[in-house]
């Protein structure tokens, strides 16, 4: 079992009467590669500045190996942060900045020596040390900004976006070599993006978070396909979300139809909301499904093309690689273990 590292026990932050963060409970494990995802001005950026040290909660407390580290500053706790906007000295070349925190430390030159060039070895820069930061691609740049904080050896690696100025290229690229720095080093990645491809692509468990509070906590997998509330199931990729009733175990109704689905656990006749994702649900014959609907709008994005097709109840939003054309009847298949469930509770 893996042991926690960060425990934050009922966070609260306010800034001139605005509640940014309201009652956070979290744990972060050690060796975990944890991503705050959310829209902007949910909290998550706060969040990690509490553990960074450069914020301080208004009330609640943060615990760094089961010890209290509310007021412990940042240069003192075992934590290192990479921001969006990597914060390199522009005067001083790519060895001087990695080496620029254990210079400050006053650590031997030697070791300085070593540090500095195994660092930038594991990031893929070795040879680069007499580059001047200017000259280097956004990329790079980015590695320099993570070698000046591994460098200095952190417990915990706090990342705040940063690959947000990279083009989409070269962003996926980086999302692949993130995680795989962090699954050779073995340290707590704790991560901020609000891209739900990065938070899925890269996380070992995902923190959904709106208006200061979590929403939802879970690995990749359990947050996509079991979203808690409608703002995690549209926010978390795209969804078809429609009343339903339980009618019974494995047995639910919605858009004036009945279908069998894997769930069990509910109420008789409990009312739900049904979310269904969009590449869940097969086109075919009008024929061959109750469910039935007219293509209304066709857009190809690449790698399928996207379909709203209007039934007599709901506007299905479909992602397929057939295409029907747009005024084709067609048939709408969902398979059991497509249909996901959550209760109805009213979102705040």
């Amino acid at each position: 079992m893996q042991q926690n590292i960060i425990h934050l026990v009922d966070i609260c932050k306010d800034y001139n009467g605005t509640e940014a963060l309201k009652n956070i409970n979290l744990y972060i494990r050690k060796n975990e590669f944890l991503t705050l995802l959310g829209p902007s001005g949910c909290g998550k950026t706060t969040t990690l500045r509490i553990i960074g040290g450069f914020e301080e909660p208004t009330s609640g407390n943060l615990l760094f190996n089961g010890v209290k580290i509310n007021d412990l500053p940042p240069y003192k706790r075992r934590v290192n942060t990479v921001f969006q906007k990597y914060a390199l000295f522009p005067h001083l070349n790519v060895f001087e900045n990695v080496a620029f925190g254990l210079k400050i430390k006053k650590v031997e030159k030697k070791t300085i020596e070593q540090k500095v060039r195994t660092i930038l070895s594991l990031v893929n820069l070795a040879g680069f040390e007499q580059r001047e930061i200017d000259s280097l691609s956004g990329g790079q740049q980015q590695r320099v900004a993570i070698a000046r904080a591994l460098v200095n050896e952190p417990e915990v690696l706090l990342l705040d976006e940063p690959l947000g100025a990279l083009d989409l290229k070269l962003r996926q690229e980086m999302q692949i070599e993130l995680k795989n720095m962090q699954q050779r080093l073995g340290i707590t990645f704790v991560y901020v993006t609000h891209d739900q491809e990065e938070a899925l692509s890269m996380s070992d468990t995902v923190v959904v978070m709106k208006d200061g509070t979590i929403q939802q906590i879970g690995t990749p997998i359990d947050i996509y396909n079991e979203p808690k509330n409608a703002f995690v199931a549209d926010f978390i990729g795209e969804s078809n979300i429609i009343d339903g009733v339980m009618l019974r175990d494995y047995l639910v109704r919605f858009a004036g139809l009945q279908f069998n689905c894997v769930d069990r656990g509910f109420a008789e006749m409990e009312l739900v909301d049904v979310v269904i994702r969009p590449e869940d649900i097969q086109v075919v014959a009008e024929e061959e499904s109750a469910l039935k609907g007219e293509v209304k709008t066709v857009t190809f994005k690449g790698v399928h093309y996207e379909m709203l097709v209007d039934s007599t109840a709901f506007r299905w939003k479909i992602h397929s690689t057939v295409m029907a054309p747009v005024g084709a009847k067609v048939g709408l298949k969902i398979l059991p273990d497509a249909i996901h469930f959550m209760k109805k509770v009213a979102i705040k």
